[in-house]
């Protein structure tokens, strides 16, 4: 069983606001270490909002607001203590759509590292190759290290996207929709390296596709209208949820 006396993140009692619109209401959950949770929902539930609310990527949207704490590692996210530059090292992002820096395959790894001061060559070509083999790219682009990554396919280009948020050794990996805008063999490979990844990292995805979701996840939160109806072992919400409303959403009577 999991430990979720500590969790890795924890929401309490989260109301969000985008103006005057209310887009997530009383949210309360505990997210596991060294777990993937899964966050499920129809469109505009709430989920991404949700998940941006982790590293503070809602803060460049003006107007929005929240009230409730947002704790990592019992540390609160919006605390007037908190480095923003550092919590999103901690808590890495991965998009829907891949987004390569127009530099190197190379540059795009030892971005973030040079950033945060490090500037010793061997040391960052050590971070190249084991950010890539974390991603499962590095046989794939170690002789086109100095190509520019535009030149990658779909699915390796969001493999570097997730090697570069490895670079700089985060304790979190959110990822919203990661491989919605990719063919199947690349979905395969997205969806493996959750799976090995999840040795070493707290991960937080957003998905619109049930299967995938109960492939690849621990845990499953099912919003819906801004609200938390149900979270659980994914197993249990896909087989046995509490709420009518999951299963309907589940079985797709809605959605």
């Amino acid at each position: 069983m999991v430990d979720f006396t500590n969790p890795k993140l924890l929401a309490e009692n989260i109301d969000f606001f985008y103006g005057k619109k209310q887009a997530l209401f009383d949210i309360n959950m505990a997210i596991p270490d060294k777990q993937v949770t899964a966050l499920i929902g129809p469109s505009g539930c709430g989920k991404s909002t949700f998940l941006r609310m982790f590293n503070r990527m809602n803060d460049i949207i003006v107007g929005t607001n929240h009230t409730g704490k947002l704790l990592l590692d019992g540390t609160e996210i919006y605390g007037p203590e908190t480095n923003v530059v550092q919590l999103r090292r901690d808590i890495g992002m991965v998009f829907q759509k891949s987004n390569p820096f127009p530099k190197s395959v190379y540059d795009n790894i030892t971005y973030g590292p040079t950033i945060h001061g490090q500037k010793d060559k061997e040391v960052l070509n050590s971070i190249v190759e084991e950010s890539l083999k974390g991603a499962a790219l590095w046989h794939e682009v170690k002789d086109r290290l100095h190509d520019n990554a535009m030149g990658l396919s779909g699915g390796q280009q969001q493999r570097l996207c997730i090697a570069r948020a490895l670079a700089v050794q985060p304790k979190v990996l959110l990822m919203d929709e990661p491989a919605s805008a990719l063919d199947p063999k690349s979905t395969a490979h997205i969806e493996e390296l959750i799976g090995e990844l999840r040795k070493d990292y707290t991960i937080v995805i957003v998905t619109h596709n049930m299967q995938q979701a109960s492939r690849v996840s621990d845990y499953t939160a099912f919003f819906y209208e801004g609200v938390l109806i149900e979270f659980g072992e994914t197993t249990q919400i896909f087989t046995n949820p509490e709420q009518k409303r999951t299963e309907d959403y589940i079985t797709g009577r809605f959605g």
